[in-house]
């Protein structure tokens, strides 16, 4: 890093400094050329428009929600069709968070992104808590076609309401022009891709995210039936609605502390670090007692403290993605969930292979523990919050 009158650049800055005139170098020195020095190398929906992604992508699957019962009804090859159908959600969804994390990397200051991150966050333990209580009822009311009309009709809605009375009309079409300019600028990047795989920072946030991202993936995908077949008597909505009920001030606090302890002068590092301790390893503690308990208040318990523990990692290693390399924290992301979601199919099966030849659920829980506390160990030992995606020097 360099200092060229009381600011610090980077060396693609100084190399177009000196072949400048004079009177063109206070250009380095606005907050303008920062940012655009900061987009550098940013993914494809950077540079096409985080917004415009963002809304196309809530659209598109929004209706595909909708129209799924339809598909299962006017065609003789149901299960083709919605599998198709699935597939392509499981694409648009795909982008989202890595389309927010660019956004963020760009938008919010580097004190305010935590909470940024857990706020937001806190979309999808509401959206869970929503569905789980209110899904729960239309499923046993009306049947399970009304739960995809209302999952559906609430993300066009939002949808609308996001284009209508929060975007500009510029940030609202996605144009041809739009997509040529990203792939265009996308192959111009200046992000030295190959040095930044060898760094021991990128892959501990990496891993950590797979780790998050599958644990989370076999937790949410056997824990309704945990419930079901160990507690049949309890009521369906009671576990599908408390642990969010629990995540969402959970998640809230996690940001306003981690920022505030960047405030009072803590490392960003050791405040990352301290998130995934809450996010990874005390909320294992609670995965692992649900594995060996009989009462279904404890069960409960135990579930909703671990859920609410795990919103610590919006405060940790979603925001690390940031620090380490603003210009393309959307690829760095998409790149550790889009493996954590293929990990996570690996873990259901293997999850499933244990529980049915031992008889018992507490290995399933062993095995998300042993993840967890694998992905912690990696990001403790290496994890650092330094920027990793520009060559810096010293003059």
């Amino acid at each position: 890093m360099a200092s060229v009158g009381g600011k610090h650049v980077y060396r693609s800055d100084l190399v177009r400094l000196l072949q400048q005139d004079d009177n063109l170098q206070p250009q380095l020195k606005t907050p303008q050329h920062v940012d655009r020095m900061k987009r550098s190398g940013d993914p494809y929906w950077s540079r096409v428009g985080g917004e415009k992604v963002l809304l196309l992508s809530a659209l598109s699957w929004g209706f595909i929600t909708a129209v799924t019962p339809l598909a299962a009804h006017i065609t003789t090859a149901p299960l083709l069709l919605i599998s198709l159908l699935r597939f392509l959600m499981g694409l648009l969804q795909g982008v989202h968070f890595p389309a927010l994390a660019s956004l963020f990397s760009q938008r919010v200051r580097d004190n305010e992104r935590a909470f940024t991150c857990s706020v937001v966050g806190c979309g999808s333990q509401l959206g869970t808590l929503l569905i789980g209580g209110v899904g729960s009822l239309l499923l046993e009311w009306y049947g399970w076609e009304t739960v995809f009309y209302f999952a559906g009709s609430l993300t066009l809605v939002w949808g609308y309401c996001l284009s209508t009375y929060l975007l500009k009309e510029r940030e609202r079409i996605l144009t041809f022009e739009d997509l040529g300019k990203g792939f265009s600028l996308s192959a111009q990047t200046n992000v030295p891709w190959k040095r930044l795989f060898r760094k021991a920072p990128v892959w501990a946030v990496i891993i950590a995210q797979l780790s998050v991202a599958s644990t989370a993936f076999t937790l949410f995908s056997w824990l309704p039936t945990y419930f079901k077949e160990k507690f049949p008597d309890a009521k369906g909505w009671v576990f599908n609605v408390v642990p969010w009920f629990v995540a969402i001030p959970a998640a809230i606090m996690s940001g306003l502390l981690s920022d505030y302890l960047i405030t009072q002068g803590y490392k960003a590092v050791w405040v990352r670090k301290l998130m995934q301790v809450f996010g990874m390893g005390l909320s294992s503690i609670f995965v692992l007692c649900l594995g060996h308990t009989t009462s279904y208040c404890q069960a409960i318990t135990f579930a909703s403290v671990s859920v609410g523990l795990q919103t610590f990692n919006h405060s940790g290693i979603t925001v690390n993605v940031q620090d380490l390399a603003p210009s393309c924290a959307g690829f760095l992301f998409g790149v550790a969930n889009t493996g954590g979601a293929l990990l996570g199919v690996v873990w259901v099966y293997l999850s499933g292979y244990l529980i049915e030849t031992t008889g018992s659920w507490a290995p399933m829980f062993h095995l998300v523990v042993a993840v967890n506390v694998l992905g912690l160990l990696v990001f403790l030992e290496f994890a650092k919050s330094e920027r990793m995606d520009v060559d810096m020097i010293h003059i």
